[in-house]
């Protein structure tokens, strides 16, 4: 969804070609500035296992004209169910729909929305260069001179750190900022096929180790698990995340399982200690300015990473074409980002404090209601 031309830059570096890269890539482009998209992956590539799609996340996607493009890739729903542990059902819970004509909720598979993103950022004909990364970052007069890690050299307008939680922009610009905290929680997730009486998606709660399936497509689905973490010196191999996997889940009923009595060890397992940072003010340096989990990395439970780098991209690039003075702009994309995302992080975190310390359920859907509900207000 165009906008206002942008008249204050003309050329950007976006650093990071994940979701908040190629936000930041479309948004800035659709608007009229010339952008150069850099990721470190030689492949270009995106491992993961389904991602759940909330209201406020599509309708960020929207301010990206790809919604249509996930509802047919992915799945939508307006429902979903929670249970205990054991299977036994407890609700049903109608998702509110937060703009006319814009599904409540859903889920796709990662590789999927990775993929209709690249479709746009192609069709738009954005240069993306691969298997290289930044090295230097010098802001002077007008503009950003930056060193590639592979010997090249270019100047921008402005330079965006889109490069996940390990932001090396981050590092080169931004003393002031400290790397991801561990939360002390790890994620389990797995990807395969569907159970055949599940038709929207589930939680299940009252065990120590809290868990959700969502639909991610006629017949995909992923499901996450959440416990706490323990320190290991060798990471699991995948027979390893399998049995414990399927030791994890040997209490559980319902469909979560028919997951454990069907998953096998060719279906995708991954498993991933949580870490996350709300990182201090200011999130710009001269032309150089930071988004997604450079700068707020935020850990799964109100389901909004994706969606929290997407609305900054798009706040970064209404704010640019509001003024010519790109320090007021950097400002004001701050200022309305800064609120929002510290309530996703600080709110995620707390959730997961209240799981390991065996919290009260009424606490914990308490906090997520809350915070979903101030969500849906318009960024």
């Amino acid at each position: 969804m165009t906008g206002e031309k942008i008249e204050s830059i003309a050329t950007a570096l976006v650093v990071g070609g994940g979701i908040g890269g190629m936000a930041t890539a479309i948004a800035l482009t659709e608007r009229g500035v010339a952008v150069d998209l850099i990721d470190l992956d030689p492949d270009w590539r995106v491992y993961g296992a389904g991602i759940t799609i909330t209201g406020p996340t599509l309708r960020a996607y929207r301010h990206l004209g790809l919604t249509d493009r996930i509802k047919e890739q992915g799945a939508v729903t307006n429902r979903s169910r929670v249970r205990l542990f054991d299977g036994t059902l407890l609700r049903e819970l109608e998702e509110p729909v937060i703009e006319e004509g814009l599904p409540a909720t859903g889920g796709i598979m990662r590789p999927v929305l990775h993929r209709l993103m690249q479709e746009r950022v192609r069709e738009l004909a954005i240069p993306v260069r691969l298997g290289v990364t930044v090295n230097r970052l010098e802001t002077a007069g007008e503009g950003v001179d930056v060193g590639f890690s592979d010997g090249a050299s270019g100047r921008y307008d402005m330079v965006v750190g889109a490069d996940s939680v390990y932001s090396a922009v981050r590092d080169l610009a931004f003393p002031h900022m400290e790397a991801a905290q561990p939360t002390g929680q790890g994620c389990w997730r797995i990807s395969m096929r569907k159970p055949p009486e599940l038709d929207m998606g589930e939680f299940y709660f009252g065990h120590e180790f809290p868990c959700g399936i969502t639909i991610c497509g006629p017949d995909s689905i992923y499901m996450w698990m959440l416990t706490p973490h323990q320190r290991r010196e060798v990471h699991m191999n995948e027979a390893e995340l399998f049995r414990q996997f399927k030791a994890n889940l040997a209490p559980f009923g319902g469909n979560a399982g028919w997951i454990r009595d069907n998953m096998t060890p060719a279906d995708w397992i991954n498993y991933r200690p949580l870490a996350a940072a709300l990182q201090p003010r200011p999130w710009s340096n001269g032309r150089v300015v930071l988004l997604g989990d450079a700068v707020h990395a935020t850990t799964p439970h109100l389901a909004s990473g994706a969606g929290m780098a997407v609305e900054s991209a798009i706040v970064l690039a209404q704010e640019l074409a509001r003024t010519d003075n790109i320090d007021a702009a950097l400002k004001a994309y701050e200022d309305r980002r800064f609120d929002r995302c510290r309530d996703v992080v600080e709110t995620s975190v707390s959730i997961g404090k209240l799981q390991l310390e065996h919290g009260r359920p009424d606490q914990i859907a308490g906090l997520i209601e809350g915070a979903l509900a101030r969500l849906n207000q318009p960024f």
